[in-house]
């Protein structure tokens, strides 16, 4: 290599290339407003609420129905199952919609850009 330092010739015909690709890229630039992003997190909220209360209540009613056979008081633990297992969906899905329950500096660690916490 030279003593000169300077970049071999392919290297300044990259450079030239990228610059005039990047003039030419370089229209008025489209900030997205957040809006196209909007459905996509409501989607994603609506089934994780879905699966929130049916997991819940499989898992009471399973846990029921195992508590029934083993001690013999059918239906009682079934029943008592179902509604700690619709209590314990409830509670799942309202931590889901506030936000309650994530990591202590979940809400310091968000972006602006990521827009307001629903």
């Amino acid at each position: 290599m030279s003593d000169d330092q300077s970049p071999p010739s392919s290297l300044d015909d990259l450079d030239a290339r990228l610059r005039k690709a990047r003039e030419r890229n370089a229209g008025p630039a489209v900030k997205p407003d957040g809006d196209d992003d909007l459905p996509r997190k409501s989607l994603g909220l609506a089934f994780r609420i879905g699966i929130e209360l049916v997991a819940a209540m499989i898992i009471g009613v399973g846990s029921g129905l195992l508590l029934d056979r083993w001690l013999g008081t059918t239906p009682w633990g079934l029943i008592g199952m179902f509604f700690l297992g619709a209590g314990a969906g409830i509670v799942n899905v309202y931590r889901a919609v506030t936000g309650v329950g994530y990591a202590p500096g979940y809400r310091s660690m968000r972006k602006p850009e990521d827009g307001p916490e629903q």
